[in-house]
């Protein structure tokens, strides 16, 4: 029989010794046992009468005190940059930043 083959064969005998009970392991405990018994649920849905109302507001009305403001109303508007202008900006400081003396090519 030649050499490789032998080695071959055992290293398959040895994954397979590895592998089988793993894989039982993964099956568990009920599917050993052949007196299995599925559980039952006796209770089934069915028509029901409709629960009472029941209010999520505490109060039912807005209070409000005097001089309150909304937010909208107070807080300072955002001024946004347009992307075009961040972009100029951008290349302006890249054109302007020191640049490297000595390049590295491999």
């Amino acid at each position: 029989m030649n050499m490789a083959l032998s080695v071959k064969m055992t290293l398959f005998l040895v994954f397979c010794l590895v592998c089988v009970p793993g894989a039982f392991g993964q099956v568990g405990a009920a599917y050993m046992q052949s007196t299995y018994v599925a559980p039952t649920h006796p209770m089934h849905a069915g028509p029901e009468p409709m629960g009472q109302v029941q209010s999520l507001f505490t109060g039912g009305e807005t209070t409000m005190a005097q001089g309150e403001l909304p937010l909208w109303e107070v807080a300072p508007k955002k001024k946004e940059i347009p992307l075009g202008d961040t972009a100029r900006q951008e290349r302006k400081e890249h054109a302007t930043v020191k640049k490297a003396r000595v390049v590295w090519e491999n």
